[in-house]
């Protein structure tokens, strides 16, 4: 029976790659019904057995069962978020309930969390290897965190929680996608559209023709809004498009796609989740399981950095008031006239612009120079490869070590489209782990939402794009090169959030070097590589309002943790009220009052950011500090990026993050890199 289910349901096919040909929407709920019922048969077998536990006979057939679920969704919610359809959209959040019931329940099942805790207490755990003797200390952790230990009652609301929430981030994220893929703005006048770029005017006109209109068509995805707010001269355009960006998801647009309620619901919710484990706050119950000790300590953090970045900020703003005022001819700079002004600002200064670097960013030079990088730091091999995709535009790779062994596999999936959700993010598709058969290859998909190629050309990436494909990149290669064997700990699994960001901020370092840039540029019409003099303007460039950025990263991360901390919904202080407080506090940019930011923060409240912003950050320290002893030793020294890959990512969840950290720098992180790199130091 168990045969023929499996041939006929692709989620249910384990023995390689997704098949993402064949994967239908009618598939979904027969697939994770039947792993359903076969795992909780399987709990009451491991239950029902006197024998004390062992991790033969208890962990390893957990694993496998939760492995298949995890495999049979994981496909799932990736097609969700990358080619989302109202039919793929029903049963995904149809489903999604039963999937958080399942976990829920496993995480407060009390005999479950006693048989670990008699694994825990064996004489086998003294000679379990270090990555297993993690992976039984955060299952119980884990375990206390899940609620096992609440009364029956309190456990029947902890699942109620559970379920709303999940339900609630999802609603938030396609509220969010469906309010911004609501929104055109079709412009039949060429004089109106003055200073936008060759590239940008022919994408919408190629939007307008698709829609069936004259003219040219804008949208609220990036690769549409961001040319119009950077080099439109058209001010009532840039902000007509900045209103509706800021707006979306709010009680400006279509009713049933405001967030407001649902951001109300999931705050009060949170802190309802943590008072029922014991924790005063969600802050506090989010830290539990993060390297940081305390909201306090973070906001504290926060308050440090702002302190030293504000002097910078307040210097960059008056420059660009200044500049505004005299050579824009805009007496009062308003948020909209912000992107526009600072390219302006950065053009005269630097005497280059975006646009003109961005010609020698084709794909077809950056992604074979940021392999070699790769290749070059840790002895690989990056290959094009072929799998089943789910779009004509998603590639595949492989690679290898230096025996030309597969140590790993990738999705690179680039464009934007509107069946997928906004931003740039990895997720791990298959986990490195051994099998009886040997070892399980790990795969990743990394997604970003680039301008597709037009004309002829090859996609051609702004440097900001290439930093964002490096960022994500490095999230893949904490994935992929893990050499740890046990699933919970390899890769990316089992470490702390707020140092998950480490080796992904760490890659985008070498986007600033000249050994690694030259060797990835090529002019999209000449063939020239990118000149040395151009490089050295960008370099100048490269913290022009750093001080600003600072601060806005600052801002997000200090409101994400005071309300999940300090702030009580549905009191008389609303959470746009909290918003206005933190920028009175640290902001020097201050967004109109009719802006929504909170409508459309998805990685605090439909991502795994909820009190946790701050982990950008707090990473960005430690990368930083671990960029500098290549800094140090040569950029691309193969003997320090042997060291790197050995160990941080090889090491995956098997340690404390601050373990490898030290053993990788010989010491703990120093925040004076960031603010090096930054340009944020006071110079004598």
């Amino acid at each position: 029976m168990r045969k023929q289910a499996d041939s006929n349901n692709p989620l249910l096919d384990f023995s390689g790659l997704p098949r993402f040909a064949e994967i239908k929407p009618e598939h979904v709920a027969p697939a994770i019904e039947q792993l359903l019922v076969e795992n909780r048969a399987l709990i009451a077998r491991l239950l029902g057995d006197s024998a004390p536990p062992t991790w033969q006979d208890f962990i390893v057939p957990m694993e496998d069962a939760n492995e298949r679920l995890s495999r049979a969704w994981g496909p799932v919610g990736h097609l969700n978020a990358v080619m989302n359809s109202p039919e793929l959209r029903e049963v995904y959040n149809a489903t999604l309930p039963k999937i958080i019931q399942h976990y829920a329940e496993l995480g407060q099942n009390l005999a479950l969390f006693e048989k670990f805790k008699a694994l825990r207490n064996s004489p086998e755990f003294a000679g379990l290897s270090a990555a297993r003797k993690k992976i039984i200390e955060n299952e119980l952790r884990d375990f206390r965190l899940g609620g096992a230990e609440l009364a029956e009652d309190k456990k029947a609301r902890f699942l109620q929680i559970q379920e709303r929430l999940a339900e609630l981030s999802s609603r938030f994220s396609d509220n969010l996608l469906d309010a911004t893929n609501d929104y055109t703005l079709a412009i039949e006048n060429r004089e109106e559209l003055g200073g936008l770029p060759e590239d940008a005017l022919q994408a919408a006109q190629e939007a307008a023709q698709a829609a069936g209109k004259a003219g040219w068509l804008f949208t609220l995805k990036a690769p549409s809004y961001m040319p119009v707010m950077q080099f439109a001269d058209n001010r009532a355009l840039r902000e007509k498009m900045y209103r509706a960006y800021g707006t979306r998801a709010s009680e400006f647009g279509k009713p049933e796609l405001d967030n407001t309620a649902l951001m109300d619901e999931i705050v009060r919710l949170r802190g309802e989740e943590a008072s029922l484990l014991g924790f005063a706050s969600f802050g506090e119950l989010s830290l539990a399981s993060k390297m940081a000790d305390s909201p306090q300590q973070v906001v504290e953090f926060m308050r440090e950095l702002a302190r030293r970045a504000r002097p910078f900020a307040e210097k960059d703003l008056a420059e660009l008031r200044e500049f505004a005022r005299t050579e824009l001819g805009l007496p009062e700079l308003q948020s909209w006239d912000i992107g526009y002004a600072s390219e302006k600002l950065r053009e005269k200064r630097y005497a280059f612009s975006e646009q003109e670097v961005k010609r020698y960013f084709p794909e077809d030079a950056v992604l074979p120079g940021m392999f070699k990088l790769v290749e070059t730091l840790y002895g690989l091999q990056i290959n094009a490869s072929a799998a089943p995709v789910w779009h004509d535009d998603v590639r595949f790779f492989d690679i290898r070590n230096a025996q030309g062994q597969l140590v790993g596999q990738f999705y690179l999936d680039l464009y934007a489209r509107n069946s997928k959700r906004g931003g740039a993010w990895m997720d791990d598709a298959i986990t490195r782990r051994r099998l009886a058969s040997g070892i399980q290859t790990p795969v990743a998909y990394l997604n970003c939402n680039f301008s597709a190629p037009l004309g002829g050309k090859p996609a051609m990436f702004t440097h900001d794009e290439v930093i964002t494909l490096f960022h994500e990149f490095g999230h893949g290669l904490h994935h992929l090169l893990t050499e740890v064997e046990d699933l919970a700990v390899s890769g990316i699994n089992g470490v702390e959030w707020d140092a998950v960001e480490l080796p992904s901020q760490f890659m985008e370092n070498f986007c600033w070097e000249w050994d690694v840039l030259q060797g990835m540029t090529r002019h999209v019409d000449s063939g020239e590589p990118l000149p040395r003099a151009l490089f050295d303007k960008m370099l100048a460039a490269k913290n022009f309002q750093s001080g600003l950025q600072t601060l806005r990263q600052i801002e997000f991360a200090l409101f994400d943790m005071l309300m999940h901390s300090s702030f009580e919904a549905g009191s008389a202080k609303s959470i746009l009220d909290l918003l206005d407080e933190v920028r009175a506090e640290v902001a020097v940019l201050i967004p109109p009052a009719f802006h929504r930011f909170p409508h459309s923060f998805s990685h605090i409240f439909a991502g795994g950011y909820a009190a946790g912003y701050y982990s950008y950050k707090w990473a960005e320290v430690l990368s930083a500090d671990a960029y500098s002893l290549f800094e140090e030793n040569g950029v691309l020294n193969p003997d320090v990026g042997a060291r790197f890959r050995s160990e941080i990512l090889a090491m995956g969840g098997s340690r404390d993050a601050m373990q490898s950290f030290a053993a990788f720098r010989g010491r703990e992180p120093s925040i004076d890199a960031l603010l090096r790199h930054n340009g944020l130091l006071e110079t004598p």
